[in-house]
C-alpha cells in the first residue's frame, strides 16, 4: 500500500510538472534558409534498400564493409527554440538526435559488388522517452538567456533525472569487435553495425560513470584505448586507459584541472597521451552572472600536455604555446627528442555561443567570411580553419609552431590512414571548407577534400597565389557547383603495402539536384574523378564524423 501510494504521488507530481511547462514554455521552429536547407532532417527509411545506380566501378581490392555517418537529425521537424516567462532558449546547430546513414559493401561469390543503403536513428533512452511523449519535451539548456537556460536545468532534471538529452549525434568508433556512437554529454552506445539497432550503453562493465570523448584513440601496439571525460562540475577532466578487449578499465587518472574545458578529441603517441587546453570553457555559474555557459576567451592562455599512458596528474608535461582552439586532431607522433602534434587550428571556438544579444546568424556568417584569400581580420574570418603543427621538446622545454596549410583554404575534419595512428605519417586528410558558402548560410558546408603531403614541400603548381604560409605539398579533390560533403573515412586497399593504399569515401550532396550520393576517391590518384559515385536512393543531410568498418566476406 505505502509502495503504491508512493507510486502516485510521483505520479501526480510528474503530471503537475509536465502542465506547468506545458502552460509556461512554448516550443516554436528554427527556421532554415534555402541555403540551409540539407541540414533539415529526414525521415528512417525503414530496412536496407539495394543501390544499384553506380556510376564507375567499386575497385575488386577495396575493402568488405560498412560505412557508417553520424549526425544531428532533430525530432519533430527541426530544431526548436523555447520562450517563457524566463526569456528563451535555443537548441544550436550541433544538437539534434543522432541518425546514422550506412552503406553497406558486400562481395559475392562471382567478384561482383552488392551496395545497401539504411538509416536509423540513435536510440537513447532520452530518444525513446520524448517519442513516446510524442513531443518536444526537453527544454533547450545550452545557448539562450541565462534565466532561461538556467529555469532548463532544474525543470529538466526535476521531470526526467537529466539535464539534458543524450545526444549520440556526433562520432561513431569501433573498438573489441564492436561499434558504437556517441557525443560528448553521455557514454557510448553500442550499434549493430549490420541492422543500425541499437544497443546497451557503454559503461566498461560499470568502472566509467561520466561522459566519453567523441574520438577516443587506440594506443599504437597495444590496441588499448585511450579516452576521456570532461564534466561541467569536479572532477573537470578524467583520462582513462581501457583494455583491447574492451572489458576492463586499465587505468584513470583525475587531471586536477582548476576549470572544465571544453575539450573534443584525444591525441596518442607510442608511449604518450596528449591533453589539449585551450580557451574555451563551461562555467555553470556565469549563467548566475546573466553570462553564457560557453565561453571562449579570444587570446587566452593555451597549454598542451604531454602525459604518459599511465602517468597521473603530476607526470603531465605541459607546454605553453599561442592560443589557439583546436576541435580535432590529424595525428600526433615521437620523432626523437619531439613529440609532434598536428590539428586544425582556428582563431576562435564554432561552438561558442556569440555574446548575449548578438544575432547568431551574423555571428557565424562573419566567422566563416574570410577576405582577399589573406590572413583572417580581427572583424572577420575567425572561424578558418588550418592545419598546424606543434613540435614539444621533451628534453629542452621549448615549442615550435607552424602553419602548413597556409592562409588559402579553410580545412578541418582531419583523419589519416588507421594505420598510422600514433606514428609518424607521410599523409594526412581533410575536409575544405567553402568559405563563401558556408558565410552565406551561417553554416559550415565542405566544397572538396585536400591530401596534405608531409614530407613535400609544394610544387610551383600546387602554390596558391597569396599562399605564402604553405609549408607543405597539397593535392585538391575539388566537387563541382553546389556540391558539398560531410563524414569522409578512409577505406584500406585489400594487402595493400603502402600509406595511401585505399580510398577517400563521403557523403556528398548536389543542393541544385537535391540528390546525394558517396564518392570513392582513390587517395593514391587524389585529384582523378571518384573511382565510383553511388547514388543513394534519399537525401542525407549534412552531418559529422565517418568510419569505415571492415567485416568479413558475407556471400
Amino acid at each position: 500500500m505505502a509502495v503504491n501510494v508512493s507510486q502516485t504521488i510521483r505520479n501526480t507530481t510528474s503530471r503537475t510538472l509536465d502542465a506547468l511547462v506545458d502552460s509556461l514554455f512554448r516550443f516554436v521552429d528554427q527556421p532554415l534558409l534555402p541555403s540551409q536547407a540539407n541540414f533539415a532532417p529526414v525521415e528512417e527509411i525503414g530496412e536496407a534498400v539495394e543501390v544499384n545506380c553506380i556510376k564507375g566501378k567499386i575497385p575488386t581490392d577495396f575493402s568488405q564493409g560498412v560505412y557508417v555517418r553520424n549526425g544531428p537529425n532533430p525530432l519533430f521537424g527541426g530544431l526548436k527554440t523555447c520562450y517563457s516567462i524566463f526569456g528563451r532558449s535555443d537548441h544550436n546547430w550541433a544538437e539534434g538526435e543522432g541518425m546514422l546513414h550506412a552503406l553497406h559493401f558486400r562481395k559475392k561469390s562471382d567478384g561482383e559488388w552488392s551496395i545497401y543503403y539504411n538509416n536509423r536513428y540513435v536510440e537513447s533512452e532520452t530518444f525513446k522517452l520524448e517519442t513516446q511523449l510524442n513531443k518536444p519535451s526537453f527544454l533547450p539548456a545550452i545557448e539562450g538567456d541565462s534565466l532561461a537556460v538556467l529555469a532548463a536545468y532544474v525543470l529538466n532534471m526535476w521531470r526526467f533525472g537529466k539535464i539534458n538529452k543524450h545526444l549520440r549525434n556526433t562520432s561513431v568508433f569501433e573498438h573489441g569487435g564492436k561499434v558504437y556512437a556517441i557525443a560528448e554529454n553521455y557514454l557510448p552506445q553500442e550499434i549493430d553495425v549490420s541492422t543500425l539497432l541499437s544497443l546497451e550503453d557503454w559503461d566498461v562493465n560499470g568502472a566509467w560513470d561520466r561522459p566519453f570523448t567523441s574520438h577516443p584513440k587506440k594506443a599504437p601496439g597495444t590496441g588499448e584505448l585511450v579516452v576521456f571525460g570532461v564534466d561541467a562540475l569536479e572532477p573537470y577532466f578524467i583520462v582513462g586507459v581501457i583494455s583491447a578487449d574492451g572489458k576492463k578499465l586499465l587505468h584513470k587518472a583525475d587531471l586536477k584541472f582548476k576549470r572544465s574545458i571544453l575539450t573534443h578529441e584525444i591525441g596518442v603517441t607510442q608511449k604518450y597521451n596528449i591533453i589539449l587546453d585551450h580557451p574555451i570553457t563551461i562555467d555553470i555559474s556565469r549563467l548566475y552572472k546573466g553570462g553564457s555557459l560557453l565561453d571562449f576567451e579570444k587570446g587566452g592562455p593555451a597549454r598542451i600536455g604531454v602525459m604518459p599512458r599511465y602517468g597521473d596528474a603530476d607526470s603531465v608535461k605541459w607546454f605553453e604555446v599561442e592560443s589557439y582552439c583546436t576541435f580535432h586532431l590529424l595525428n600526433c607522433f615521437e620523432e626523437g627528442e619531439e613529440v609532434v602534434v598536428r590539428g586544425c587550428k582556428a582563431p576562435a571556438a564554432i561552438l561558442a555561443c556569440p555574446e548575449l544579444g548578438e544575432n547568431k546568424f551574423q555571428w557565424f556568417s562573419r566567422g566563416f567570411n574570410f577576405q582577399n584569400n589573406a590572413q583572417t581580420s580581427e572583424e572577420y574570418g575567425y572561424l578558418f580553419h588550418h592545419v598546424h603543427e606543434w613540435r614539444l621538446n621533451m628534453v629542452t622545454g621549448q615549442v615550435h609552431e607552424q602553419n602548413l596549410s597556409g592562409t588559402h583554404f579553410s580545412m578541418d575534419f582531419p583523419l589519416v590512414n588507421g594505420d598510422f595512428i600514433g606514428l609518424k605519417h607521410k599523409f594526412g586528410y581533410t575536409q575544405v571548407i567553402d568559405s563563401k558558402e558556408s558565410s552565406s548560410a551561417g553554416m559550415t558546408k565542405y566544397g572538396a577534400l585536400a591530401k596534405l603531403y608531409f614530407d613535400e614541400e609544394p610544387l610551383a603548381n600546387h602554390q596558391m597565389e597569396g599562399n605564402s604560409e604553405q609549408a607543405i605539398k597539397i593535392e585538391y579533390h575539388k566537387f563541382e557547383e553546389n556540391v558539398f560533403c560531410t563524414g569522409m573515412a578512409f577505406v584500406p586497399k585489400v594487402k595493400g603495402s603502402k600509406e595511401d593504399d585505399g580510398w577517400i569515401i563521403t557523403y556528398v550532396h548536389n543542393e541544385e539536384s537535391n540528390m546525394s550520393q558517396a564518392y570513392i576517391v582513390d587517395a593514391s590518384k587524389f585529384e582523378s574523378e571518384p573511382t565510383a559515385v553511388v547514388t543513394l536512393p534519399q537525401r542525407v543531410p549534412y552531418g559529422f564524423h565517418g568510419l569505415f568498418v571492415c567485416t568479413q566476406n558475407q556471400a
